[in-house]
């Protein structure tokens, strides 16, 4: 690496964080007002994704989208795109008009002012509790009413670097199954190499994302969760294992 990087690659990182700062202080009586009623969240939607091009473009990223299936408005959706970096809720904020609930980890909750309003809007799921995810059913089905979609990283986690994709989880597809919901796969191919979670690593640069065709999921039952998982894994795998550049940046094997 080039030495003279560093002191740049550590401001860069630094200034992303006193951003988040800066904007949720900003923010912060609006987030509690809109935070209130489930009935606000559309509007609380429209602030955090004005927020999310802030912390996006303010950070020096653009984004290069190409759009298989273009989103209904008036619709439901699953949206499951793989998981790369910190900026990638950023990312699908920013691509989605529609309003995205998150289901998410209950450890951002410790994170200061932002986890106070993290739990208030985010699904929480704790994946050791059976219980936390009965909950999340309960929950999912009372916003899908509402005609809210629901964001979920299949993941669970950022793999390492040397993991293309790493094992999806259940819950995604089970939750479309159950409600009927068409599932958005996205493909993210950017995110971990220009914002890694080596703060000496990465840059400014283009996310380049793929939204692919919506897997419908009318007429599944609960046993097809299995094979709508898989289906769903080996389009965004093949996706990223096709992508010279993502495969050779962090030296990859298929």
């Amino acid at each position: 690496m080039n030495l003279l990087k560093i002191p740049f690659l550590l401001v860069w990182r630094l200034w992303f964080y006193v951003l988040i700062l800066i904007t949720v202080l900003l923010m912060s009586p609006f987030l509690f007002v809109l935070t209130i009623k489930e009935s606000y969240y559309p509007t609380f939607w429209k602030l955090i994704r004005g927020w999310a091009h802030v912390l996006v473009y303010g950070m020096g990223f653009r984004i290069d989208k190409q759009l298989d299936e273009i989103l209904d408005r008036d619709k439901s959706y699953m949206f499951c795109p793989n998981h790369a970096s910190l900026m990638d809720p950023f990312v699908l904020i920013v691509l989605s008009k529609n309003p995205i609930v998150f289901v998410g980890k209950k450890e951002l909750v410790k994170i200061p002012i932002f986890g106070f309003f993290y739990k208030r809007a985010v699904i929480m799921v704790d994946r050791s509790s059976p219980e936390s995810r009965k909950r999340v059913f309960a929950m999912a089905k009372k916003r899908l009413q509402g005609g809210t979609s629901i964001g979920i990283f299949p993941e669970g986690l950022v793999p390492t670097e040397d993991v293309i994709l790493a094992p999806f989880k259940n819950g995604a597809f089970s939750l479309a199954i159950q409600h009927q919901i068409p599932i958005v796969p996205q493909t993210y191919y950017d995110c971990k190499r220009l914002f890694s979670w080596n703060f000496l690593k990465g840059g400014t640069g283009t996310f380049r994302i793929r939204q692919h065709q919506f897997i419908d999921t009318k007429g599944l039952k609960f046993e097809d969760a299995e094979k709508l998982k898989e289906k769903i894994f080996q389009i965004i795998h093949n996706e990223l294992s096709s992508d010279s550049l993502y495969m050779k940046d962090t030296n990859r094997t298929k």
